[in-house]
């Protein structure tokens, strides 16, 4: 049968017939291209690239945070700006309690696939505390086996705010700390204020934050 509407069956003709279709075709698919990338910028105000689609976890991020409720105590900033929600700060000032007039920052990591892992969290400000090692590991039940996607950023920032009030010896991630708390209430609490305070605490030197 004759290619492209040609009578002659020459392997000569049936090169160049293919060889015209081919350039046709790459005009077409070059014409394509630029029509998507013309729609994609007309999308967008003021003609600029594409926004990034949101991934599951950011989206739900943004629901968190449009929620948060947080006691005067608390606050929330985000050092990277806000083209990076995934990674943010805490404040925490406790007016109670052991920790009554110090100021603490606590790191959030947030994963794309987040709620269904939980935040990485640590204290940026070294701290003698049970509940939080000197690395800024922070032992939290709702960030480990009590972890449910049902749970958001601002029930884990009360959790973080309640350690601080209420510490517990009983779930340790720091054993000294824990066991002053324990047998000696009144050496754990001379011990924060001198922590608090930039002094040392056994050989551990701490940094103000109070």
């Amino acid at each position: 049968m004759p290619l492209c509407g040609l009578s002659s069956n020459s392997y000569e003709d049936v090169f160049y017939c293919n060889l015209e279709e081919i350039l046709v075709i790459g005009k077409m698919i070059r014409l394509f291209k630029v029509k998507e990338k013309q729609r994609e910028l007309s999308e967008n105000s003021n003609g600029k690239p594409p926004v990034k689609k949101q991934s599951a976890g950011e989206l739900r991020l943004d629901k968190d945070i449009s929620e948060l409720n947080l006691p005067k105590t608390c606050g929330i900033s985000f050092p990277n700006g806000k083209d990076d929600l995934m990674n943010f700060e805490v404040t925490i000032r406790p007016d109670e309690g052991y920790y009554l007039g110090g100021i603490f920052t606590i790191t959030f990591q947030i994963s794309p696939i987040y709620p269904h892992d939980a935040p990485k969290v640590k204290c940026k400000t070294k701290v003698y505390h049970p509940n939080i090692d000197l690395d800024g590991n922070v032992c939290l039940n709702i960030l480990r086996e009590d972890w449910k996607p049902v749970l958001n950023i601002n029930t884990i920032i009360y959790g973080l705010y309640h350690l601080f009030t209420e510490p517990n010896h009983e779930d340790p991630l720091n054993a000294d700390a824990a066991a002053v708390l324990r047998d000696n209430p009144r050496m754990f609490e001379l011990n924060v204020r001198r922590a608090m305070a930039g002094g040392y605490v056994g050989q551990t030197a701490f940094t103000r934050c109070i």
